[in-house]
């Protein structure tokens, strides 16, 4: 099962500032880029529905050349749900009661279908008076087209052109058109890998899929081709360091019984050639002492 509010809330959570500038370039024009503060996570609890709901992002921000702030509230949605309208006025009410900010509200829709475009408004009317119209603005990804996000230097548009309006055969282009992308964007490798994970979750190439890519790699520029082929390298090694820690874990496990969270953390830290030697000695291990002693040694 694929985490979707998890990847799209570190995407947007570290790269808020890009997100912005990519589909809301008239917030762009009167907001403060650096003043970006993220508020604490909000729980809310839905009386009609039983349930506990998370606010996914919402940050606290200026406007340029004043002394004023307002809210951005940004929501993802991974797939299509009846009066979620409703749900999105009641977030703008309970943030509003709390900060008393002008909350300017925003939904991400990631879902493959339905095709329709989704609410972007709730209201209330009565035959003689319209009590409330409350609007957001919508960003449903079926909805775009990922040819035309081919120009943006953005690595926003570099992640999500893999879940924008495609054709089945065109996955493997999609994929490393956006990894092209990705590969002329100056980012740290923290960046490059959260990314790239995100591409490579969304555009999970079949066989036949990836003989194509490969072909497709092979016929671009060679200085482009290096770049997108060390990105799919790390991905590779990533996906083999990820692998050996899993086996060493069920290993550990089985010899000292349930592995400790904190220890877990730490063996799924560890490099390649780590693991390698952490296989080998847990072969003496008889206690958890002895794994906490080899950390301590190593």
């Amino acid at each position: 099962m694929i985490d979707h509010d998890r990847l799209f809330k570190e995407l947007l959570s570290n790269f808020f500032p890009e997100f912005i500038e990519l589909f809301f370039p008239d917030i762009s024009a009167y907001w403060e880029r650096d003043s970006i503060e993220f508020l604490p996570q909000e729980v809310f609890t839905d009386v009609t529905e039983g349930e506990r709901k998370i606010l996914d992002v919402a940050a606290k921000v200026a406007f340029r050349n004043q002394n004023t702030l307002f809210i951005i509230h940004t929501e993802h949605q991974s797939y299509s749900q009846t009066n979620f309208n409703q749900r999105m006025f009641t977030y703008f009410a309970r943030l509003h009661e709390k900060y008393a900010l002008p909350i300017y509200p925003i939904v991400i829709y990631s879902h493959d279908t339905p095709l329709t475009p989704e609410p972007n408004s709730y209201r209330i009317d009565f035959p003689n008076k319209k009590v409330l119209e409350f609007n957001y603005d919508v960003v449903q990804l079926n909805q775009l087209r990922w040819q035309d996000f081919l120009n943006q230097r953005n690595p926003v548009a570099s992640a999500l052109i893999a879940k924008m309006r495609m054709n089945i055969q065109e996955r493997p282009i999609v994929k490393l058109t956006s990894l092209q992308l990705l590969a002329n964007l100056e980012l740290n490798p923290a960046q490059v890998q959260l990314i790239s994970g995100f591409i490579d979750t969304y555009l999970d190439l079949n066989a036949q899929e990836e003989r194509i890519f490969q072909e497709q790699l092979a016929s671009i520029e060679p200085q482009q081709e290096e770049r997108v082929m060390q990105i799919v390298t790390s991905w590779m090694r990533q996906g083999i360091q990820q692998g050996e820690a899993k086996l060493i874990l069920r290993q550990l496990n089985s010899r000292l019984g349930e592995v400790k969270p904190q220890l877990q953390a730490q063996i799924q830290g560890l490099s390649s050639a780590e693991l390698e030697d952490l296989g080998e000695a847990l072969l003496d291990f008889t206690t958890t002492t002895d794994l906490e002693a080899w950390f301590e040694n190593r």
